[in-house]
C-alpha cells in the first residue's frame, strides 16, 4: 500500500511527464543518461534517452544506510528513495529552483546510498542533526533535505547549522512542486 510520500512523488512525476508531453510532445528526454542502463529508458536517440518513471525493485531500501550508521531513518526517506526509478527532475518550489534527486537504476541507488552515508557521517562529525538530501539547488553549498528528527523539509547549507523550513512534511513539499523544463 502506498503512503502519502509515494503518492505525492507519483503525482509530481506524472505532472512532470505531462508537462513534457504538452510542451515538447514526448516523454522526458535527457542527455545525461545516454549510455547508462535503466529500466526507465523508453527509447534511445543518438544524443539522448527518452524515459519515464518505473516501479522500484521491492527488495531495495535504505537499510544499508541505517545499518552503516546505526541510525533509523524517517519512513518518508525510505518512501522517497525506494518507490520509483526515474531521472532527476527539475522543479520549482515557490521562487526556489531545484532538481529533485531520483535513482536512475539499481546501480545508481547504491551510489545514492553511499552519498547519503557520506553526508550523514559528515553531519555526525560536525555534530549536526541528521538530514537526508532530496534535491540540489544552483548553489553547490545548499541542498533541500528531509530532517531526520522532525520530518520537515528544509533548505540547508552543507556543513553548517543554517537551515530554513520549507514544508512541514515531505508529501506537502512534493504536492507543492511545479515541473520545470
Amino acid at each position: 500500500m502506498e503512503n502519502d510520500v509515494q503518492q505525492a512523488l507519483a503525482a509530481f512525476s506524472a505532472r512532470y511527464c505531462e508537462a513534457w508531453r504538452q510542451q515538447r510532445g514526448s516523454l522526458p528526454v535527457s542527455e545525461e543518461y545516454i549510455g547508462i542502463s535503466s529500466p526507465c529508458i523508453v527509447s534511445t536517440h543518438p544524443d539522448a534517452v527518452e524515459w519515464q518513471p518505473q516501479p522500484f525493485t521491492p527488495e531495495d531500501s535504505l537499510g544499508a544506510v541505517e545499518k552503516a550508521l546505526d541510525i533509523v531513518l524517517q519512513p518518508d526517506a525510505h518512501a522517497f528513495y525506494s518507490s520509483q526509478y526515474a531521472g532527476d527532475m527539475p522543479a520549482r518550489f515557490g521562487e526556489l529552483t531545484l532538481t529533485l534527486l531520483q535513482a536512475w537504476s539499481r546501480d545508481d541507488f547504491r551510489r545514492v546510498q553511499e552519498n547519503l552515508i557520506g553526508h550523514l557521517v559528515t553531519q555526525k562529525r560536525l555534530k549536526l542533526s541528521p538530514t537526508i538530501f532530496i534535491a540540489t539547488l544552483d548553489s553547490e553549498l545548499d541542498v533541500v533535505s528531509l530532517c531526520n528528527l522532525t520530518g520537515e523539509v528544509v533548505r540547508e547549507t552543507l556543513g553548517t547549522r543554517q537551515r530554513r523550513v520549507l514544508a512541514p512534511a515531505l508529501s506537502t513539499f512534493l504536492h507543492q512542486l511545479d515541473p520545470l523544463l
